[in-house]
């Protein structure tokens, strides 16, 4: 599989959404789309016929199989092939082209997303993860204080964060300022937690929210790209790795990222502490909302 010049270690767009849709697809589509994953390049040059050839189905399969992945055929297919090693419409989303129709749309959005989430099942640090789950636990155990920081757009996966944990019944505070986050930072202490989350991880205030929290004593856990500069400040690094560019003005696929890794964090901190020893908060919290329900 060829990949992206400018993203190291990500396949081009179309690919991952090929890859992605592997499984959806007859056996024979499948074939055709292994042939187009071990040799894009050849895939992109050669005649129908010996694709067909190649992929031992029929002419017709191969016209399928690229209409199945919401083109309009093999010339299309291979135009958009070719191109796939740079981004689609800039600062909309990487896959999309100007001229594509609702059904592209949907079906290139929900691949990538697709294979952004596969990726990261596959690739997940568990070890990681349990200890990010084990120092929250110990401080909602200990009655220190859980702060979770984020600007932009990561600042509004930081308030669903702290909506999260406050629904599972886990005091936590969001921050989606930088004068309030350095405040908050500097009267951190042992045992406390705090949670920073970064798309690039080179936002310089987020990086110094982070520095400040670690030097004070708490535990820093951060959730944002390998090989940035937070992850290397926090204690506890959470990757958040996609093949969205850091520059995308509607971030799509990252955020989808961020808010399932804040699942996945909430949920076992949930189950660890106990659901016995949250229920009566819960029951309680449901009561109140049912209340508020138009029979």
């Amino acid at each position: 599989m060829i990949r992206p010049q400018s993203r190291p270690g990500f396949a081009p767009p179309m690919l991952d959404r090929i890859n992605a849709a592997l499984t959806s697809l007859s056996p024979a589509e499948q074939r055709v789309g292994r042939l187009v994953l071990a040799d894009p390049q050849g895939f992109a040059r050669l005649p129908v016929a010996e694709l067909a050839a190649q992929a031992q189905v029929s002419k017709p399969t191969v016209l399928r199989f690229c209409r199945s992945l919401g083109y309009d055929g093999l010339k299309d297919f291979k135009f958009k092939l070719e191109g796939s090693m740079s981004e689609g419409v800039p600062f909309v989303h990487r896959s999309v082209d100007a001229d594509d129709k609702i059904n592209d749309i949907l079906v290139k959005v929900i691949d990538d997303t697709m294979a952004a989430v596969s990726t990261y099942r596959c690739h997940a640090n568990r070890s990681t993860i349990e200890t990010a789950v084990t120092a929250l636990v110990d401080a909602y155990r200990s009655g220190r204080r859980i702060e979770i920081f984020g600007l932009g757009n990561s600042g509004i996966v930081a308030q669903d964060a702290q909506h999260k944990f406050f629904r599972l019944g886990i005091p936590t505070t969001a921050y989606g300022d930088s004068h309030m986050q350095l405040m908050s930072a500097s009267v951190m202490r042992p045992g406390d937690c705090a949670v920073v989350i970064s798309n690039s991880g080179r936002t310089r205030d987020l990086i110094a929210t982070c520095e400040l929290a670690q030097r004070n004593g708490a535990t820093t856990i951060a959730i944002t790209a390998s090989r940035s500069p937070l992850s290397r400040a926090g204690q506890i690094h959470l990757a958040a790795d996609h093949p969205e560019g850091f520059e995308r003005y509607c971030p799509m696929v990252s955020r989808l990222l961020h808010l399932m890794i804040v699942d996945i964090v909430a949920t076992s901190v949930a189950l660890r502490i106990g659901i016995g020893e949250l229920r009566p908060g819960l029951r309680q919290m449901q009561s109140c909302m049912l209340e508020k329900r138009v029979c």
